[in-house]
């Protein structure tokens, strides 16, 4: 009789730990209720480097004549702007570029050669400069050079920020704070209690002209165009809901 009730208890344990193990296994492999929230770091800042770029040219019959016509076009280049404040450190001359002028002949249409005409040589500057407005006033008055004979071509100035690192880690904190604000709206809404970050993806940093309509790219837009910029970032945050 005493063996029958120990087994008949032993096979009640057998089961109920049978049952408590079950449960534990159910529970554990349960799917984790999930948020996910995207947040947007969005800020407007001010270029604080300028890059301006020009190039000037000579033609001349023989090399010599072309490349003497250059150097004084530099010279009257480089000291103009120096006179106007830009300083040694921020010009740089680059090399020259010698290309050889020819013309085709035709005889009746048909092709017999061509005819030497000289050289044209080029060469270009950049000038990078913190000083962004006082560039801006030189790039938009350069034309008193073409007075003085010089033929020179200038591009667009191209604008950019120095600081981009800590511009990034504001973006990513004001877009870290938009997606818990949004998180914690949503929960309170479904009465569910927010809890951990399970994930979290950063989206691409963009920077654009203010109050453009420029379209942001996948690979990230980089504008240099405007001297006033627009940066902004998004971040994916997936949290654990109760």
């Amino acid at each position: 009789m005493k063996k029958n009730v120990t087994a008949i208890v032993f096979a009640l344990a057998i089961i109920i730990s049978a049952g408590l193990l079950s449960h534990a296994y159910i529970e554990r492999n349960q799917p984790i209720g999930t948020l996910s929230v995207t947040g947007l770091g969005e800020l407007n800042f001010t270029s604080d480097l300028i890059v301006w770029e020009g190039q000037f040219y000579k033609q001349a019959p023989d090399l010599e004549s072309a490349y003497s016509s250059l150097i004084e076009d530099k010279k009257k280049i480089e000291a103009y702007l120096l006179e106007n404040g830009i300083a040694e450190e921020e010009l740089i001359f680059n090399a020259v570029e010698i290309n050889e002028q020819r013309r085709s002949i035709y005889d009746d249409g048909n092709y017999v050669g061509e005819e030497f005409l000289g050289y044209q040589l080029a060469q270009s500057f950049t000038i990078q400069s913190k000083q962004v407005e006082r560039i801006e006033t030189i790039a938009r008055e350069i034309t008193d050079l073409l007075q003085k004979g010089v033929n020179l071509y200038s591009s667009p100035p191209r604008y950019y920020y120095t600081d981009l690192a800590s511009l990034k880690l504001e973006l990513v904190s004001m877009a870290t704070q938009d997606a818990r604000e949004r998180a914690e709206k949503i929960s309170e809404n479904s009465n569910s209690q927010l809890g951990r970050v399970i994930e979290a993806k950063m989206g691409v940093f963009q920077i654009t002209g203010q109050n453009s309509n420029e379209d942001y790219s996948w690979g990230g837009t980089f504008n240099t165009k405007d001297k006033d910029k627009t940066a902004s970032i998004t971040l994916k945050l997936m949290y654990a809901v109760d």
